[in-house]
């Protein structure tokens, strides 16, 4: 059992799902998931956090880096965020329940 300063690493790696309507799609039809992760994350330790935060095993996961992007809204410039999100796929009766 891994000791408790590296389970709370473990469990902080995912920030939050993220949910979009093409999020909402893939998990209705595909069983995909969408998670905004933090910048250190990998395949491993994303796939650790699965199993202990949602109790599932992901049968596979893709990240994906999302650039920063210049925006303007209402005349004002500003910059959108760069964002690391993960895909993880789950097997067919496997399911995640946002609340």
């Amino acid at each position: 059992m891994k000791n408790t300063q590296e389970k709370n690493h473990i469990l902080s790696i995912i920030k939050k799902p993220r949910i979009t309507e093409k999020a909402g799609i893939k998990s209705e039809s595909q069983n995909v998931y969408t998670f905004e992760v933090t910048k250190e994350a990998t395949k491993k330790t994303i796939g650790e956090a699965m199993q202990l935060i949602y109790k599932v095993t992901p049968i596979k996961i893709n990240i994906v880096n999302l650039p920063a992007k210049k925006v303007t809204a209402r005349g004002k410039r500003g910059v959108k965020q760069a964002v690391k999100k993960a895909l993880v796929f789950l097997k067919k009766g496997d399911k995640i329940a946002f609340i």
